[in-house]
């Protein structure tokens, strides 16, 4: 995760960069788990808004997927800089609509919603999972 938040900062598109951590976390080394998201992510001295919401973003991303997959959580997810944000982030597809906030807010991970991020509950969806029980 440190390297996806890495990519963020210089300007990749976030969801890229998750989508590339996402593919090594449940595809490609699906054993090295605990060696993606050991190293904390580092902010840079004077984050923008959105360097910092992608920073707790990411500590709650570590935290769920952690608890999900039964992966040891490392400390850092627990720092003081990633507990919440001061103002709620709804993060989806239609989330200035007051009815889609609504709806996130009921569905949204708790490692997500306790730091006042609103994504769903399909943020990480494993697709690597999904194919496994539609095949034959």
């Amino acid at each position: 995760m440190q390297k996806t938040y890495q990519d963020i900062t210089q300007g990749i598109r976030p969801w890229n960069a998750l989508g590339d951590f996402m593919n090594y976390f449940f595809g490609y080394t699906p054993e090295c788990r605990e060696a993606l998201v050991q190293e904390s992510i580092q902010e840079p001295i004077n984050p923008t808004t959105e360097q910092h919401q992608w920073a707790v973003f990411c500590a709650a991303s570590v935290e769920y997927l952690c608890q999900r997959y039964n992966v040891p959580c490392p400390v850092w997810v627990h720092d003081v800089a990633f507990l919440a944000l001061t103002e709620p982030w709804f993060e989806a597809l239609g989330a200035d609509k007051p009815q889609v906030q609504k709806r996130l807010q009921q569905e949204t991970p708790e490692p997500f919603a306790r730091r006042n991020i609103f994504c769903g509950n399909r943020v990480f969806a494993n697709k690597y999972e999904l194919a496994a029980k539609v095949r034959p």
